[in-house]
């Protein structure tokens, strides 16, 4: 059935009938349909919520998040307590919950978890769907990440932080590039130029659960993947092999210690002034921009985003993290839970949400690709297309137990480590790899 179809459908049951709105990339419409397609959830009697989310990397994101808690708790007298816990953390936390059915109402964590354990979620198609009626529709990746089998909602997308370029424009300059490389052959040009100024550039190669997705980037730019179509195994590949021999030549420019770097540990050392280029969500930018050492603080005019230089496939492989909402099903406020994600996803809060997260997270909706944030700074936009560009992990296959176990289980960012450092020959690398991927898509 064609969606114009489905909204007939919706509209016919309304007191009217009316014209369907209109969404288009930068621009939304909000007509009688969204009017007409309003729901809520009735919350249960005496519901209390408990909500466990991954902690800031932006101080902007949490304030506006927990305003946006009070004014749900003050529109409805429900009580939610937030804990915040490092990305590692909530992972483990998460499987602990809902293997033992006790814990939190609401989890909010990364990348295709909600496949780790998809019987023990609440079914969140119709607040799915509702939500995507009015907010202009889901990006395709966020479908992937959390309707997997194409028909139930395991959750919600939240969005996505961006993996990016980031860099300062003056020794970029300096290395004698007067633009960011656009291509994996110039890109390694800059980087040994880089080190070669003594403004060396670094990337997480530890198991950084959101800065070691560079590692995606590399291994599709040379056309390898993980998985074929049909689910089958394929990481150890000739084109693999290609992007682990590159692998050695960029780390051979790196600075040192990125073997054991995790997510916090770029951020530090660009601030620090240590590196001139890493992969990041907009927080380094953020945070210089907004540090009270004016040093740091005047380095925020210096600091520039590319998206990633396209390899020898010849199209862009953006790998990003992927953030989700998740309502275990052993909550005993499974309406008010629904309710909660519908008040925050609705665009009076998530629009505030997005402003304060200043750019960190990329909307999973098309119409708040309308947000200012985007736009008031020329910085900030390269962020915006995060989840619309985005390329799942479990690429070229399709989702499920599998692509979140071998995710979770860093088997492609410590296969480029074991190569890059030469602890491992490409091959070896590779064929590592395969075998871990074959032990979770055995299953």
């Amino acid at each position: 059935m064609s969606d114009f179809n489905n909204r007939r459908k919706i509209l016919k049951g309304s007191a009217g009938f009316a014209a369907a709105a209109t969404v288009g990339t930068g621009s939304i419409l909000f007509s009688s349909l969204a009017q007409a397609q309003n729901i809520t959830f009735k919350p249960e009697k005496g519901a209390k919520l408990r909500v466990l989310r991954w902690s800031r990397f932006v101080q902007g994101d949490i304030d506006a998040y927990m305003a946006n808690v009070k004014k749900f708790q003050d529109a409805t007298g429900i009580e939610v307590r937030v804990d915040n816990e490092g990305w590692e953390d909530v992972r483990p936390k998460a499987a602990v919950a809902a293997n033992t059915g006790a814990g939190p109402d609401i989890i909010l964590s990364t990348n295709d978890d909600a496949n780790l354990y998809p019987d023990k979620l609440l079914d969140c198609t119709d607040l799915a769907e509702y939500l995507g009626k009015k907010y202009g529709g889901w990006y395709p990746a966020a479908e992937a990440f959390m309707r997997p089998d194409g028909k139930k909602w395991l959750g919600l997308p939240l969005g996505a932080s961006g993996s990016l370029m980031v860099y300062r424009e003056s020794m970029v300059k300096a290395a004698g590039f007067d633009t960011f490389p656009k291509n994996t052959d110039d890109f390694l040009k800059m980087y040994k130029a880089l080190k070669e100024k003594g403004t060396p550039g670094g990337m997480a190669l530890g198991n950084a659960t959101g800065d070691s997705t560079w590692t995606n980037w590399l291994i599709w730019a040379f056309g390898g993947k993980l998985v074929d179509k049909n689910n089958k195994v394929v990481i150890d590949s000739p084109e693999t092999l290609k992007a682990l021999e590159y692998s050695k030549e960029l780390y051979a420019n790196f600075i040192p210690g990125t073997l054991s770097w995790l997510d916090p540990n770029n951020n530090k050392a660009f601030l620090d002034g240590q590196i001139a280029v890493t992969n990041n969500g907009i927080s380094v930018y953020y945070a210089a921009k907004n540090s009270p050492d004016p040093k740091v603080k005047e380095m925020a005019a210096d600091i520039n985003h590319a998206v990633f230089p396209v390899g020898p496939v010849g199209t862009p492989t953006e790998s990003h993290l992927f953030f989700n909402q998740m309502i275990m099903k052993y909550t005993k406020y499974p309406q008010a839970s629904k309710e909660f994600l519908r008040f925050m996803m609705e665009k009076e809060q998530f629009d505030a949400w997005l402003q304060g997260a200043g750019g960190y997270v990329a909307q999973p909706l098309r119409a708040y690709e309308a947000n200012s944030i985007w736009t008031s700074d020329p910085k900030n936009t390269p962020y915006r297309d995060s989840v619309k560009n985005l390329r799942p992990a479990g690429y070229d296959g399709k989702l499920g137990y599998a692509s979140a176990g071998a995710a979770a289980d860093f088997i492609i960012p410590n296969m480029v480590a074991e190569a890059a450092s030469g602890a491992k020959t490409p091959k070896e690398a590779a064929e590592r790899a395969q075998k871990r991927a074959e032990r979770y898509y055995k299953v």
